[in-house]
Formats: structure tokens, C-alpha cells, sequence
């Protein structure tokens, strides 16, 4: 019997020589790298739950929690919010890559709900989907919208608003100047600038001055930073969207959405109904409203689609002017020494003057610039940047990143690295003074 078993597998191992198991070998081997190095070719990413992926790690303050995981796991990272991939992007070099090099892998934007029902269905410049829609519209915006023409033409509604909020604050400060009743709320008065400004240059009028229509917009805007704010599950974990429902998240995005709709509805017909017996030359408009209907016959632009360009500029332009505003009284507070040499610049410039600064003044307050390009760069007004999305699989420093990832650049980390700036947590706008980065974008380790 053994002498059967041993001639039975000396014959099944006869036709395997060494050559053949060498081969064997070698081929097992290569195997098992491929593997291991498909295994790491994903970005770094810390362990997650099952439903909840990496949720549970972020806090309130989402750029500082990006942070502290960044700097474990490294400035290129994958998390999970809920189901959804999401690669965090937390220095300047990664950012280019995303940004600049590979700009058409991740032109698109995700799908969330605030934006689909804000802005009827991604009709807008932010979040429509990458394509021939956004092209025009996107050039539409540049050139007519926001060309240095069109905003030297506004320069007077600024200088005006900026005049009658400071007569404002004169005004309280003359009436009983060492009672406790001359006290006033600068944050209060930033933000009806800012909103004065936006609402004058995009609709036509302020709604500052009361009246049913301005406390309806007054109403309007608070609740709609609010609902900003807040995250719909179903964007994260689709299975989970009836939570949206049940809370009444859902009934609150839709009954916000139907009230601006019908004021912007009311902003656009008044515009339409004077607009017939005005001028139609882009150069004569008066407002933003306007130059879009102006346009409206030779482009892709229909009534829809005003009304989405006028939401985005507003929330682009009213909250993050006024945190801007806001973050650079508080820097300046809390640094006398730099408010000191800001007003001595400022009186050194002005003179004597005793009306308000004009934008021509400008020019020269090369510390004011310094000033604000120094808040930006600790506080920008959109800490992480608005979310891009992968069309298709791709390679950033020598990781796979699939179709259909999330992008989140965290602008705040950027701002604060050790790598490009000494001092990163210090206010002092006197490292920007010698200094040629702008705000156009050029600047990867600067993107307010």
C-alpha cells in the first residue's frame, strides 16, 4: 500500500519541475503585492462606523475637527460622512492639484438637498452640474455681473451706505456721550450694511428702511442662515432620509423655499414690468436684476434662473462680507498696537477731510490691505471650502481617488500652516506688507 502512494504522487509531482514551482512561486508573489499595494493606494483614513462612516469624529466646529484628523493622518485624507466618500484636502500643494491640475476632474458639485430646493433643482452658478449650462452662465456672471466695470459702478451705493452707517454711529455716539445709553451693536450695524450694500447692487432698493416688504426680507434672511446651517441625513445616508421628514427639516426647507421664491418672484416681475420702457443697453442698468433681463434674449438665462443668480449673490455676498467686517473689529480690538498704526495710516491719507473716505483713498492704505488680507487669512468667511465631486477616477499624489468622491478643501488648516507662514496662529498683517499674493486665486496657501 505505501509503495502505491509513494509511486502515486512521485507521478502528480513528476511534470512539476523545479523551474515550473519557481515559476509558481513568483507568481504568488506578485500577487500578493498587488494587493497590498492596491491596499494602499487609497488616501489615509482613520477607521469608521458601519451607517455613520466617520461622523461621529466631527464636532461642532467642522474646519477644526478636519484639523486635528489632518494632522494625524496627513493633508490628503479619506472620511466617510455616512455613505458618502469624502476627500479632505488640508495643504496648499494638495489644493493645487485638486484645484488647478486636475481643475476638470473635480469641476462638478454634489447634490444636496438645500441646494436643489433653494435653488431650483442646481439652476445656479455654485452648484449647477459641470457643463455647457454652467459655461454660460459662469461667463454671464464674469462679464456682466462681476467685471470691474460693473463694479466701479456701484461704487456710490457703497460710499453712500458706508456714510449713513457712520452718521449712525455718530448719532449715538453724540447723544449722551459718557451714558451708558450711547452704547450701540456694531455687529448689528455691519450686517444691515452688508445686506444695504448687496440688497441695492443685486434687487434695486434696501430693505432696511421697514415696512411690510423689508421686515418680510428682514424674516426671510435670518431663517434662511439659519437653515444653512443645518445638514439633511438623507444627503449623507439616503436610507435614512425619512428622519428629514419625521423632524419637519424637510417641511421647513419647502415652505422657506416657496416664501423666497415669492418674494424674488414679486422682485423680478416689478423689474420686468419697469424694464420695458427702459434703456437696454447693459451700460445703463441700475441694477443686477436689470443687466440679467437685459441679457435674457441672447442667452440661456430664463426667469428661474434669475432668481437662482440673485440667491447666490446674496448669500455670497451678505454673510461673508459681514463676518469679514466683524472678524477685522475683532482682531483690531483685541490688537491695539495694529488699530493704532491702521488709524494713524488712515489719518495720514484723509487729512483733514471731514467727509467719508472715497474708494479713490484707498489706494494708498497699503496697511488697511495688509489688515484685511491678514483677517482672511486666520478667519476666511467660508472656512472650508464649497464641496467639489469626482467625475472620474483619478490620481492625486499617488493615491486613487474613485469617481463620484467628495471634495472638501479645508481653507481655515491652509491658512494656518507652519509650512508657509511663521507664526501661523498670530495676527500680524505686517508679514503681507512686502508681499505680492492677491486674492485671485494664484496662491494656493492663500484661499480666502
Amino acid at each position: 500500500m505505501l509503495n502505491f502512494l509513494n509511486e502515486t504522487f512521485s507521478s502528480l509531482l513528476q511534470p512539476f519541475s523545479f523551474k515550473y514551482l519557481a515559476l509558481l512561486a513568483i507568481f504568488l508573489i506578485l500577487i500578493c503585492k498587488w494587493f497590498s499595494t492596491s491596499a494602499n493606494a487609497s488616501p489615509p483614513s482613520p477607521p469608521k462606523l458601519p451607517i455613520i462612516g466617520n461622523l461621529h469624529q466631527l464636532g461642532q466646529h467642522l474646519q477644526r475637527s478636519l484639523q486635528t484628523l489632518a494632522q494625524r493622518h496627513g493633508p490628503l485624507m479619506l472620511l466617510h460622512f455616512g455613505s458618502v466618500p469624502v476627500l479632505v484636502v488640508s495643504s496648499d500643494e494638495t489644493a493645487r492639484e485638486i484645484m488647478k491640475t486636475h481643475d476638470i476632474t473635480f469641476a462638478n458639485r454634489p447634490k444636496n438637498t438645500f441646494f436643489k430646493k433653494f435653488c431650483y433643482n442646481f439652476k445656479d452658478v455654485a452648484s449647477a452640474p459641470y457643463g455647457e449650462y454652467w459655461r454660460q452662465m459662469k461667463s454671464i456672471c464674469v462679464l456682466n455681473l462681476l467685471s470691474n466695470t460693473r463694479v466701479r459702478s456701484f461704487r456710490a451705493v457703497r460710499e453712500e451706505e458706508i456714510k449713513s452707517m457712520i452718521d449712525n454711529i455718530t448719532k449715538h455716539c453724540s447723544s449722551s456721550p459718557s451714558s451708558v445709553s450711547s452704547a450701540f451693536n456694531l455687529s448689528e450695524m455691519l450686517e444691515t450694511l452688508t445686506n444695504d450694500v448687496i440688497c441695492r447692487v443685486a434687487l434695486g432698493r434696501k430693505y432696511s428702511d421697514g415696512g411690510e416688504r423689508g421686515r418680510t426680507f428682514k424674516k426671510l434672511a435670518g431663517e434662511l442662515a439659519l437653515v444653512m446651517s443645518r445638514i439633511h441625513i438623507g444627503d449623507y445616508i439616503p436610507w435614512l432620509a425619512w428622519i428629514a421628514r419625521l423632524n419637519g427639516l424637510d417641511a421647513k426647507f419647502d415652505d422657506l423655499a416657496k416664501r423666497f421664491d415669492e418674494f424674488l418672484e414679486i422682485v423680478v416681475q416689478e423689474h420686468m414690468d419697469e424694464f420695458h420702457g427702459l434703456s437696454k443697453n447693459l451700460v445703463d442698468q441700475k441694477d443686477l436684476v436689470d443687466v440679467l433681463l437685459c441679457l435674457q434674449a441672447d442667452s440661456p438665462i430664463d426667469r428661474v434662473s434669475i432668481k437662482a443668480i440673485i440667491l447666490d449673490i446674496f448669500v455670497g455676498g451678505t454673510d461673508t462680507s459681514f463676518t469679514l467686517l466683524e472678524w477685522t473689529m475683532s482682531e483690531l480690538l483685541r490688537h491695539p498696537r495694529v488699530m493704532e498704526k491702521l488709524q494713524n495710516e488712515v489719518r495720514g491719507i484723509v487729512g483733514k477731510k471731514t467727509d467719508i473716505i472715497r474708494e479713490d483713498d484707498l489706494v494708498g492704505m497699503h496697511y488697511l490691505k495688509a489688515v484685511i488680507k491678514e483677517t482672511l487669512r486666520l478667519h476666511p468667511s467660508v472656512p472650508l471650502l464649497l464641496p467639489r465631486l469626482s467625475t472620474q477616477d483619478a490620481q492625486i499624489n499617488g493615491y486613487n481617488i474613485k469617481a463620484n468622491t467628495q471634495v472638501i478643501v479645508n481653507a481655515w488648516q491652509i491658512g494656518r500652516d507652519p509650512k508657509s507662514y511663521n507664526k501661523p496662529e498670530e495676527f500680524e498683517p505686517e508679514r503681507f506688507l512686502d508681499s505680492a499674493i492677491d486674492y485671485k486665486g494664484n496662491y494656493f496657501h492663500y484661499i480666502p
